[in-house]
C-alpha cells in the first residue's frame, strides 16, 4: 500500500520519455536529444581541480555542517554583491543546498499546511505544482501568456481570493519561455506579496545564461520578511551533476527552511563545497565563453525552428528557445512523437509545463552545435 499523496502526482515526463529515448537508440536509432536541459560542456577546470584538492583534508570525509562551510557562503555572499549588487549575511540569510531542487521541496514542507493554496505559473517548471501536491496544498495556477510577453499578470493576480494562499512560485528568467520579468512589475509584485501576506519564491538559475544584466528579486528592496530566492551551480558552471544550489532571505524564513533541511540530510560533500567556491569565483570571462557557446547554438536551433514552420522571439533568454508550432498543429506531445519517430530529434512538448503550453515546443542548447546542423540536414532532406 502507498501513500495516497502519490496518486495526487505522476512520474516525472523525461524520467519516463527518457527511457523511449534510450531505449530506441539501443537498438541503434541515432536519436539527437534536444529536450533536456542538461548542461553538456564541461565546468571551469579550477572548480574540477579544487574538488581533487580538498581530498586530502583531514575533515573531507566527515559530516558538514548543515549550513555549509563559512567560507562557502562567504563565497555565495560575495557573489551576490558583486554579480546582482545585493548585500547579504553569510551568517544567517544563505543556506547552502543539494541543487536547488531540493529547495522546493523545504520551503514547501516549511511554509505550507495541507489546503493552503499556491500560485504556480502555467506553463512553468512542473516540480511547483508536484511539491505543491505531496505536501497536500493545492496549487492555484496564474497563467502566462504570448500576448502578455509571458509576463505574470498582476491585474489577474489582484482578481484571485488569496486568502488561502501562502506561497508563491516565479521564475526569471523564466523556464520554458525565456522571459525575464520587468524589474518593475517585479517589485510591484514584491509589495503585493507582502500586503496579501504571500512569500514571494524567485527561483533564479537562468540569470547569466544569454541575459544581458542578471537580475535577483532583492535589488532594490530592503525587507527581505515575503521574498526568498534559489539560486543555483548547475546551467551557469555546468555543474547540474554536482548538485548544488543555494537559498537566500531573511534570518527568520532561512531558518525555518533550516529546520527541514537538517531533519533531511547530513550536509554536503566537502570536496563539492570547495568546487562551489572556485566556480563563484570565476571571472566574467567565464560568463562571456559560454554564452558565446549558447549563442551560436541558439543561432542553429532557430534556424531548425524555422525549417520546421515554427514561430518564436529572439529576445529570450536561459538555454532553451520556446516556439509556436506551424499553423494547423496544436497537439505538442504528438508533433514531437511525430518528430522522434520519423526523424529521431526528441524536443520537450510544451504541454509538460501546463496546459498553456499546448501548442508549443522546447529546445534545449545543451547539445553540440554540430548535432543542431545533422537535426537540420535530416529536416531539410
Amino acid at each position: 500500500m502507498t501513500a495516497r499523496r502519490l496518486d495526487r502526482v505522476q512520474e516525472y515526463y523525461f524520467s519516463k520519455k527518457l527511457r523511449e529515448v534510450r531505449a530506441m537508440i539501443a537498438s541503434g536509432k541515432p536519436v539527437i536529444n534536444m529536450g533536456i536541459g542538461s548542461p553538456d560542456l564541461p565546468p571551469p577546470q579550477d572548480v574540477v581541480d579544487a574538488l581533487h584538492n580538498s581530498m586530502s583534508h583531514p575533515t573531507a570525509h566527515k559530516y558538514q555542517s548543515y549550513q555549509g562551510i563559512p567560507a562557502l557562503r562567504e563565497a555565495i555572499a560575495d557573489f551576490y554583491q558583486k554579480q546582482y549588487g545585493v548585500t547579504l549575511n553569510p551568517e544567517n540569510e544563505i543556506l547552502p543546498l543539494l541543487g536547488s531542487k531540493e529547495g522546493i521541496m523545504h520551503i514547501s514542507m516549511a511554509f505550507l499546511n495541507p489546503g493552503d493554496q499556491v500560485l504556480a505559473p502555467n506553463p512553468g517548471y512542473p516540480t511547483y505544482t508536484s511539491v505543491t501536491r505531496l505536501v497536500e496544498a493545492e496549487a492555484v495556477f496564474y497563467n502566462l501568456e504570448a500576448h502578455h510577453h509571458w509576463q505574470p499578470n498582476l491585474e489577474e493576480l489582484k482578481r484571485i481570493d488569496c486568502t488561502k494562499v501562502r506561497l508563491m512560485w516565479i521564475n526569471s528568467p523564466h523556464m520554458p519561455t525565456g522571459t525575464t520579468i520587468d524589474p518593475q512589475l517585479l517589485t510591484e509584485l514584491v509589495g503585493w506579496a507582502k500586503e496579501n501576506d504571500i512569500l514571494l519564491v524567485n527561483d533564479n538559475p537562468y540569470s547569466f545564461v544569454l541575459t544581458d544584466q542578471p537580475q535577483s528579486i532583492f535589488q532594490n528592496i530592503d525587507d527581505k520578511s515575503h521574498v526568498m530566492e534559489l539560486n543555483s551551480l548547475s546551467k551557469s558552471f555546468n555543474m547540474a551533476g554536482w548538485r548544488m544550489g543555494m537559498l537566500s532571505g531573511s534570518k527568520e524564513n532561512i531558518n525555518h527552511v533550516l529546520k527541514v533541511k537538517s531533519n533531511m540530510d547530513s550536509g554536503m560533500f566537502y570536496g563539492i563545497q570547495q568546487g562551489a567556491i572556485a566556480a563563484l569565483q570565476q571571472p566574467q570571462s567565464w560568463f562571456d565563453h559560454i554564452n558565446a557557446i549558447y549563442k551560436e547554438r541558439r543561432e542553429q536551433v532557430w534556424k531548425l525552428a524555422e525549417v520546421m514552420g515554427c514561430t518564436f522571439s529572439r529576445d529570450n533568454s536561459g538555454m532553451f528557445v520556446w516556439a509556436k508550432l506551424p499553423d494547423g498543429h496544436n497537439d505538442s506531445e504528438r508533433f514531437i512523437d511525430q518528430l522522434l519517430h520519423e526523424k529521431h530529434i526528441f524536443l520537450a512538448p510544451g504541454t509538460i509545463f501546463g496546459s498553456a503550453g499546448q501548442g508549443y515546443i522546447r529546445f534545449s542548447l545543451c547539445i553540440d552545435k554540430g548535432q543542431i546542423v545533422e537535426a537540420l540536414n535530416r529536416l531539410e532532406k
